[in-house]
């Protein structure tokens, strides 16, 4: 089996179904269809380029900040954005997503207003979640505690 890289190089795009959750509710695992294609030149704000953490973690994560030398980026079901991803790490973009036998317009109002929205909802969303994860912990101490009790 060849890897995205080779993919990439070999036929120019790459098509595969993703695993995970972290840019949920745009993408779906095991639903959607994504098509990754080669970068040309610097990548722009909002891009969703896939790049290489740690040698050998692929990662498919939106750019929130584009800087001189580097990118921050941010998974959309994510709370912390990850600084310091350069050229190097990123191997494509995400320049097509097929949902249900059709394309998602990334040009379109819909999509364009999606990713601005979910972006500026950030703030908000990192406290909603914290909190959930707050309120699963203390969910689980006290159920544990009565567990022990019995």
């Amino acid at each position: 089996m060849a890897s995205f890289e080779e993919e990439l190089e070999r036929s120019g795009k790459l098509i595969y179904r993703n695993a995970g959750v972290s840019m949920r509710p745009l993408i779906k695992q095991n639903r959607d269809i994504l098509i990754i294609t080669k970068p040309e030149g610097r990548l722009k704000k909002y891009d969703i380029p896939l790049y290489k953490r740690g040698g050998n973690q692929y990662v498919l994560h939106r750019i929130v900040k584009v800087r001189d030398n580097d990118y921050v980026i941010l998974g959309d079901n994510c709370l912390r954005k990850e600084y310091g991803i350069t050229d190097d790490q990123i191997i494509g973009v995400l320049t097509s997503l097929v949902r249900k036998g059709k394309e998602v317009n990334f040009n379109g109002f819909g999509y364009r207003f999606y990713t601005r929205f979910w972006y500026a909802v950030y703030p908000v969303r990192v406290i909603f979640m914290e909190a959930r994860i707050l309120a699963g912990k203390i969910k689980r101490k006290l159920t544990g505690k009565c567990k022990t009790a019995q």
